[in-house]
């Protein structure tokens, strides 16, 4: 088991940018973030599979997922927010191969970062 705790939610404004932090008790084959908005499924944002990247069609060109292997950490940053990307961002891991955007092939996730833009 793998144990996750995401940071540096907060809330901005449209335009404004965010990073966000997961630090891992040690990184995995393959480490995402996904977010959840109330009343909406959990979706994948961006994925990390060894050095390969891989971001939601929503999020490409904004987002940038990357990962310190120094310091068992995973990064999102996020520029250009928009008010729908308001949503509790969480931090996931699998030793496992499967399609990255699929939240049910995720063993451990962390407990969440709210993030609020406002328009």
């Amino acid at each position: 088991q793998v144990q996750l705790a995401e940071s540096g939610g907060g809330s901005v404004q449209a335009g404004g940018s965010l990073r966000l932090s997961c630090a891992a008790s040690r990184l995995t084959a393959r480490m995402a973030w996904f977010r959840q908005a109330p009343g909406k499924e959990r979706e994948g944002v961006a994925c990390i599979i060894y050095s390969a990247m891989f971001y939601a069609d929503s999020v490409k060109g904004r987002f940038t997922i990357s990962q310190d292997n120094a310091k068992n950490t995973l990064h999102l940053q996020m520029n250009t927010l928009k008010p729908e990307d308001t949503a509790m961002y969480y931090c996931a891991a699998t030793d496992t191969y499967a399609p990255w955007w699929d939240a049910a092939t995720y063993n451990d996730w962390g407990q969440g970062t709210q993030v609020t833009v406002s328009s």
